[in-house]
């Protein structure tokens, strides 16, 4: 790590190219399973987690044929920037199958690249869900090999989640178990209403959680607390989870069953108005610092500030303050 900083701290390290070498360092450093810099073998075997069976072939030939289970709506007028990922797999209560999962891939992975979006909003098209965790008939078909290739899948879902750079919200109008709540759990911010439950109940099931949420529950409300919820399985209110650290906003559920999307759409608004390249650098120095010492994340805050300096956006919110007016952000 030192020789790493001294490098950073050379002349010719200009502060763009210095983050970039510094996260790609870091990410070395503490991804130990990164699938580049180990064989793509599943556990205890040697297929190649590309491989399926010709029952897991037919669900991909399937996947074009079905109608979407992920879709993306772009909100317009003043909330232009605001993007929900609408999840309407009714007939399975947003089970996380192939198929579902393929979908949502492909739709985070273009959000990714959008540098128009300001702010997604995770919500769900299904009465009383918002995701039930895993497609457990789905999953009784897949032998072992298989099984363990979508999980895979799956974490690589959830990690495309939390990786998205700019703020991202999970509305909970209803259950999120297992998969579930490990999606909402990939998201920055989480609003709920006081009915949806909420918990990873992977070890009543004889697993325990396996995308990101036996790492990500800890981060979001301590290790003590995750190790009660995860070891029983418990399932809690929207109300419980606000007092826990889950959830950031829990509201009482309305007639039309969407006060946390309600709730998620104010939070969004009030993250809207702000400097976007400024919450975008926010959030990747929050999420990468965190995971580091504080010498290695002071330095990581360093270089991202750095990059707001010479935008128009910083220029823009002196000028704003100065003249005693809203500013006028545009993203450069």
């Amino acid at each position: 790590m030192a020789t790493l900083l001294r490098r950073l701290a050379m002349p010719g390290c200009s502060s763009r190219r210095c983050l970039g070498v510094f996260l790609r360092e870091m990410h070395s450093r503490t991804s130990p399973l990164n699938p580049r810099e180990r064989p793509r073998l599943l556990a205890g075997g040697s297929l190649p987690l590309t491989a399926y069976s010709s029952t897991h072939s037919r669900w991909q030939h399937r996947k074009a044929a079905d109608p979407p289970e992920v879709e993306l709506h772009r909100l317009e007028g003043e909330d232009n920037g605001i993007v929900e990922v609408l999840m309407c797999r009714h007939k399975a209560r947003n089970a996380l199958g192939y198929v579902f999962v393929s979908q949502m891939r492909g739709l985070v992975s273009s959000l990714s690249e959008d540098s128009a979006v300001r702010v997604v909003i995770f919500r769900s098209l299904v009465p009383g869900v918002f995701c039930a965790g895993a497609d457990l008939k789905e999953r009784a078909r897949m032998n072992d090999a298989m099984s363990d290739s979508f999980v895979h899948m799956l974490r690589t879902l959830m990690t495309q989640i939390a990786s998205l750079p700019m703020p991202t919200i999970a509305a909970m109008d209803g259950a999120a178990l297992g998969g579930g709540l490990e999606m909402a759990l990939a998201c920055d911010l989480r609003t709920a209403a006081h009915s949806a439950q909420m918990g990873l109940i992977e070890t009543t099931r004889g697993l325990l959680p396996g995308a990101g949420g036996s790492q990500r529950l800890p981060r979001t409300v301590g290790m003590t607390l995750a190790k009660e919820l995860i070891y029983t399985g418990k399932r809690v209110g929207g109300q419980k989870a606000l007092e826990m650290g889950l959830v950031n906003r829990s509201v009482e559920q309305n007639e039309t069953g969407d006060a946390a999307l309600r709730e998620a759409l104010s939070l969004a608004r009030e993250i809207l108005p702000q400097a976007p390249i400024a919450v975008r650098l926010a959030k990747e120095a929050m999420d990468r610092g965190i995971e580091v010492d504080i010498t290695s994340a002071m330095k990581i805050e360093k270089m991202c500030y750095a990059l707001v300096i010479p935008t128009k956006d910083r220029k823009e919110g002196m000028d704003a303050f100065i003249e005693k007016r809203p500013p006028r952000y545009t993203g450069q």
